[in-house]
């Protein structure tokens, strides 16, 4: 059974591209059955696959001495197979607390986190985890019995970014199984089998009534639900990025749509020719709504600034607001986000309508900015959120990490370092500009309205700007080769 196991994943490895020769690849080891089994997995194959193996274990301190034994085991494996290991630590109960964030949710976000870190600052290329075809099936349960659409019906994806999932096509059984025949132990996770958690109840009670009074191969039935959904939602999306490429203006936290262009798709006049051409226009009509409807979620998912779900009823405000709304109306979206026409086009920003009347009035706001520590949080209530700036390490030979057009060199910068609103007449020259410019002149070519930049936050070193909102650092500032500390700006909502 071990080798035939091995093969398959091998083959579901190469056949879908998740891994490649030379690449430094972390796995993702909690200590329980699963990831423990991928590690011994991938040690037998990593001279086939020609990787270069390490334990990533990243301890969320939700259950005291045991996350902390469950991180002894991970490093205690790692050196038993001669592997780098790489830990991280978060209190995810306090973080979640502080955020008022499901504790779950935030466990994951913090873990995510981790490993997008390794990745970025050039430690590791991927991040393999440990989801199997049982966690597959139990995702799309959950997804459906929430209320999904055909996104949702895809569940965990093999791959997404650089973290890859080579076990969906396995059952959790057969891991057991494995791991038993090398003798190997595991950790087992108490909190997996409190049913008081809706996955576990899926996991505890609803599977184990599906096979054995419905549907024996119900786990692998649901795993190729999923696969087709992924394979439609991919082709629908590709339409959804040609109607974004060719009717979308984009700006600087905002975007517009020509009214005609968003209500075509549902007449058909876009993808009529396409698609549907010689079928009945009440059938073309319905299949382009939803090209309609996918639309607006890109727009929204990808411009607002802060979590918020958006559904059905916000969708159909927004169409009504395209074929009847008055030209000003504005409605408020989830995720701090708002829709408002313009005429013949609607436009979405950041923001409310209570934030516009205040940058309406004018906002004036000049803060200190000290580096001392690593991370420095400046809060801006008038524009109701936090900058952070984080002084991080800057390798010389970087990969696979943040432009350095957007990362300032700390040993450049001089003082006093202010973060304030713009001013007329301010000037400076950003990463991959020959010419210093009047940031209004920039403003204007991201098309960035007078309302959206009054209060718009820059960065001054020695009262020379050196950092606005949505362009690279100034070119002198940047960091380069020699930069041994970088400084990154990123900005929140205040929650």
């Amino acid at each position: 059974m071990g080798q035939d196991l091995l093969n398959r994943v091998r083959v579901a490895i190469e056949k879908q591209g998740l891994l490649r020769a030379g690449e430094r690849v972390g796995v993702a080891v909690s200590g329980g059955a699963d990831s423990v089994a991928l590690l011994l997995l991938l040690v037998e194959l990593r001279r086939q696959l020609g990787v270069v193996l390490s334990v990533v274990h990243f301890n969320h301190k939700l259950r005291g001495k045991h996350s902390d034994a469950d991180e002894k085991f991970a490093a205690k494996l790692a050196a038993e197979h001669n592997l780098s290991f790489y830990a991280g630590r978060g209190d995810v109960a306090a973080e979640a607390k502080l955020r008022k964030a499901n504790l779950e949710d935030t466990a994951r976000e913090a873990r995510y986190q981790f490993f997008a870190v390794l990745v970025a600052t050039g430690q590791l290329d991927k991040v393999v985890v440990a989801h199997t075809a049982d966690d597959q099936a139990e995702t799309v349960l959950a997804h459906i019995l929430r209320g999904t659409g055909i996104a949702g019906l895809g569940g965990i994806h093999p791959r997404v970014g650089h973290v890859v999932r080579p076990l969906l096509g396995v059952r959790r059984a057969e891991l057991r199984a494995y791991l038993k025949s090398k003798k190997q132990t595991w950790r087992e996770d108490a909190t997996n089998r409190d049913t008081t958690r809706m996955r576990a109840r899926i996991r505890k009670k609803l599977m184990p009534v599906l096979e054995e009074q419905f549907q024996a191969a119900v786990v692998e039935h649901l795993a190729t639900l999923a696969e087709l959904a992924r394979e439609d939602e991919a082709f629908l999306e590709r339409l959804v990025d040609s109607g974004i490429r060719k009717f979308v203006e984009r700006g600087t936290g905002s975007a517009r749509i020509p009214i005609s262009e968003l209500l075509g798709f549902q007449t058909g006049t876009e993808f009529n020719a396409e698609g549907a051409e010689g079928a009945e226009s009440t059938e073309v009509t319905e299949k382009n709504f939803a090209i309609s409807k996918r639309v607006l979620r890109r727009i929204v998912g990808e411009l607002k600034p802060r979590a918020g779900q958006l559904n059905a009823a916000h969708i159909h405000s927004i169409l009504d607001l395209a074929r009847r709304g008055e030209n000003g109306k504005c409605l408020d979206l989830p995720g701090g986000l708002q829709v408002r026409r313009e005429h013949d086009s609607l436009v979405f920003c950041a923001g409310s309508s209570l934030t516009e009347s205040k940058l309406r009035r004018g906002v004036e706001y000049q803060y200190a900015v000290d580096l001392d520590g690593l991370t420095t949080n400046i809060r801006v209530p008038e524009l109701s959120c936090v900058f952070r700036f984080r002084v991080i390490d800057w390798p010389a030979k970087r990969r696979d990490t943040i432009e350095a057009g957007y990362v300032l060199d700390r040993e450049a910068l001089q003082w006093p370092l202010t973060l304030r609103n713009w001013h007329p007449g301010d000037r400076f020259r950003p990463c991959g500009h020959r010419n210093e410019h009047k940031l209004k002149r920039l403003l204007s070519k991201k098309r960035v309205s007078g309302q959206e930049r009054e209060g718009w936050p820059v960065v001054t070193s020695g009262g020379a700007l050196v950092w606005a909102r949505g362009f690279p650092v100034a070119a002198e500032l940047a960091a380069n080769e020699q930069t041994r500390f970088g400084v990154v700006i990123t900005e929140e909502p205040i929650s």
